[in-house]
């Protein structure tokens, strides 16, 4: 194999191996020759070769193979600074061949290495409403690389919320803005798998040098730490050495470090001393505002489809749990029109996405919606249940009746038990009733909405 094959083979692997994986780990190698079954390359660093003996070498052997190259296997070494490539060959390879361009650094020299990023994550893809605005505003201000203002930035909330999301747009920017800082993103499970992997092939030092020499470290999901005391021990005192040099860490969780089980103590205080930002569940307006974003990328891919009025707000009010799944729920509502040839209506929608919808229906019980209108009219919950018929009262406690008809399964009888046993005909007056008031007087219906959205959320 010559270094006009190897770049023929590189055009392979980048295909195979994806753009990002290609530039962190298969484009830093320098081909010096091969020479009895052996392929050998100089690298970077230690950590580097490592990876890529672990990784992609069975790869990187296949696909010369499938060439037509005699390889049965890799070999990777560092050139020390003078040293000439032929004097880090094995014995059995050949003398280098000369190569008309040097060897690529890592992509952590130019701004980013680890595990690659999604491009849709970008700041521009991100929709901002109240729930998400104060961990948007910190991510930004991390991206801009300035002075470390706060460290860490800490970034929880559930699943599908955009946790992710920000920590690759931070990426991102900061690949765009500040070409000059080395940025380091990971899964804290890839974080544990290195330093596994280091302790196992007695790397440490090169372990230590890569996460220690990096200006921004970024680690998502970090609670897969949790019980692992040894690789606990390593992230604590990573942690402390960039702090330190003032080297700012972006973290993510999906709870804040004081709930994270089995956490060491000193790493959720560590953690807690830097900024602290919960991403809350999405809301009916920020739901709607990320479909009416994504609808507009589905229309271009699918040009002449047509979508009634109305949809994207039913699936911002029924899907109200997970961001990707609503995300997805529309990818697949445009697919699925397309396929069979229709406009996307309301009956289209309900087939299409049935499963989706049932799985997304939260149990909403009838003490929930007794103790939601409690508090929303300021009474006591057994004055609500109670016997009394003041108007103070009744109104309130009509309003749950009404309530737990539209939202629950539960019978006219098992909602008027629910209410201090009352029978079933006083049930049936009481929504009767808040149907005739919700068009009469607008606070009533403006009442009534909010406590189905506060109750739906």
């Amino acid at each position: 194999m010559t270094i006009d094959d190897w770049g023929q083979l590189q055009d392979i692997l980048r295909a195979s191996v994806g753009k990002n994986n290609y530039t962190n780990w298969i484009g830093p190698l320098s081909f010096v020759g091969a020479k009895n079954g052996i392929a050998s390359f100089s690298v970077p660093t230690n950590f580097l070769g490592n990876y890529v003996s672990q990784n992609f070498g069975d790869m990187i052997v296949y696909q010369a193979q499938q060439a037509g190259h005699d390889i049965q296997r890799v070999h990777f070494s560092v050139l020390k600074s003078g040293a000439s490539d032929a004097a880090k060959l094995p014995s059995n390879a050949v003398k280098p061949v000369q190569t008309s361009t040097p060897a690529k650094q890592p992509a952590a020299k130019s701004g980013l290495t680890g595990a690659p990023l999604d491009k849709r994550f970008t700041f521009d893809n991100f929709v901002v409403g109240k729930p998400n605005e104060l961990a948007h505003a910190a991510a930004r201000r991390v991206a801009e690389g300035g002075p470390v203002t706060f460290n860490p930035l800490f970034l929880y909330g559930g699943v599908g919320l955009g946790k992710t999301h920000l920590m690759h747009a931070i990426a991102h920017e900061l690949q765009t803005s500040r070409p000059d800082l080395k940025v380091l993103y990971l899964s804290a499970e890839q974080f544990m798998y290195r330093f596994v992997q280091a302790l196992r092939e007695r790397k440490m030092m090169d372990f230590k040098s890569l996460f220690r020499a990096v200006d921004v470290l970024m680690v998502d999901d970090v609670q897969f730490i949790g019980g692992k005391d040894s690789t606990q021990e390593e992230f604590f005192h990573t942690f402390n050495a960039l702090v330190d040099q003032n080297k700012q860490i972006i973290i993510s969780a999906d709870r804040a470090p004081g709930e994270i089980k089995d956490l060491e103590d000193r790493i959720k205080s560590r953690m807690q001393c830097g900024l602290v930002v919960d991403l809350h569940p999405t809301d009916y307006e920020l739901r709607l505002g990320i479909l009416q974003s994504k609808v507009e990328i589905q229309r271009a891919q699918y040009p002449g489809l047509q979508i009634d009025n109305g949809i994207l707000e039913f699936l911002a009010h029924r899907i109200s749990t997970n961001v990707r799944v609503l995300e997805g729920a529309l990818t697949r509502l445009f697919a699925f029109a397309s396929l069979v040839g229709r406009d996307i209506t309301m009956d289209l929608t309900v087939d299409c996405l049935s499963d989706v919808l049932r799985a997304s229906e939260r149990k909403i019980t009838v003490e929930e919606i007794q103790r939601r209108v409690s508090e929303h009219y300021n009474i006591r919950l057994s004055e609500l249940i109670g016997p009394k018929r003041v108007r103070n009262f009744a109104r309130p406690r009509q309003v749950a009746m009404y309530l737990c008809k539209q939202l629950t399964s539960r019978s006219l009888p098992e909602i008027g038990r629910r209410f201090g046993g009352r029978d079933h005909t006083t049930v049936m007056h009481g929504v009767k009733r808040i149907e005739e008031l919700k068009v009469q007087d607008g606070q009533i219906a403006e009442d009534i909405e909010m406590l189905r959205r506060a109750l739906e959320e």
